[in-house]
């Protein structure tokens, strides 16, 4: 075969290098063409609103797998609210896994409201877990809590003054986020719980219900003055007891109670002593069943006793007669006197 006849055969090992630079070229130039054209609009965006972003630093997030027309977006809205946050802290709180936009919102909010949040905290806040924007929404428009909340399975908090009459109480709580103790404080389930052990200890300290109806105010000003909010996020602004009512009389049910209780005592008492008195019965009855055993062992120890006296000669027939006169003597005596003895009655 003559190889003469292609053209590809005859070229020199040069060229083929050359032609394969020119395709490598080439195929750079079409992947920056089609970047260059995927990129122009969030360029040109990003330069018309003011917060300039480079081709590099596109290209970059596109490498790094961050959604560009996110950073861009992020950077467009702080730059018009005046905040200068850079490019390279927002993507690094994207790749943490933050919501970027929740808190640019929330900056952009806060700096409307005169509150201070800074990028490090606001960023700390929402890695957290921390709805970021609704705290600034509560340091701008405070929240009311509702003490015991019924979704926890109570609808009062219940406490007893020292007359025993219960009170029911019910109360809202007026809180306005705290920013700076947002990370690292309690929630809202700690100042349900301490607002109600202060109610609870409020109405324990009165000394008559009445005082407690009469002036309601004194629960929420005892417990505001205890500093519930230390340590959590939060700043109680007032607490205000939303309503009071009457329970039962824990004290006389109380009563009630143990004195039932004493009655039992009482009872197993006298019923323990009748027991030990009923056996002391029965054992003074089998001891007089033994002496009545005794006296029939020693009465039949006479005429064995008679029987050898006659042999020995100490006891005569006419001695013997003598003896049964006189038991015959005595238990006439002993017939009449049970014979007049029915007369009488």
């Amino acid at each position: 075969m003559n190889f003469s006849a292609f053209p590809l055969a005859q070229m020199a090992t040069s060229d083929l290098i050359l032609y394969g630079v020119i395709g490598v070229v080439l195929i750079l130039l079409l992947i920056a063409v089609f970047l260059f054209f995927g990129f122009i609009n969030l360029y040109v965006q990003a330069w018309v609103s003011g917060a300039r972003v480079g081709f590099i630093d596109l290209f970059g997030m596109w490498l790094r797998k961050v959604n560009p027309n996110l950073i861009v977006a992020a950077r467009i809205q702080a730059t018009r609210a005046g905040l200068d946050i850079d490019g390279p802290e927002m993507e690094s709180h994207v790749l943490a896994g933050g919501n970027l936009m929740r808190v640019i919102t929330s900056m952009i909010a806060a700096n409307k409201a005169n509150i201070e949040l800074n990028w490090k905290t606001a960023t700390a806040i929402d890695l957290a877990g921390r709805d970021i924007l609704d705290a600034i929404q509560t340091s701008v428009n405070p929240k009311v809590i509702d003490v015991p909340n019924a979704q926890l399975g109570r609808s009062t908090i219940d406490g007893v003054a020292k007359n025993g009459i219960q009170l029911k109480v019910k109360a809202r709580v007026t809180v306005r986020t705290n920013i700076q103790r947002l990370v690292g404080g309690a929630t809202e389930e700690t100042i349900i719980a301490r607002v109600g052990e202060g109610i609870v200890t409020a109405i324990g300290s009165a000394e008559d219900h009445s005082d407690v109806l009469q002036n309601p105010d004194h629960i929420s000003k005892a417990v505001l003055a205890k500093g519930l909010d230390a340590n959590t996020a939060f700043t109680i602004l007032s607490i205000d007891i939303a309503d009071v009512d009457v329970g039962e009389n824990v004290g006389a049910k109380l009563q009630t109670e143990q004195a039932e209780a004493d009655k039992k005592r009482a009872q197993a008492e006298a019923e323990k002593r009748r027991a030990m008195a009923v056996a002391l019965e029965q054992e003074m009855i089998a001891e007089q069943s033994k002496n009545r055993a005794l006296v029939v062992l020693a009465e039949a120890e006479i005429p064995k006793a008679m029987a050898e006296a006659f042999r020995a000669g100490n006891f005569g027939i006419m001695d013997y007669y003598k003896m049964k006169n006189v038991q015959a003597d005595t238990s006439m005596r002993d017939a009449i006197a049970r014979s007049d003895d029915s007369k009488s009655k």
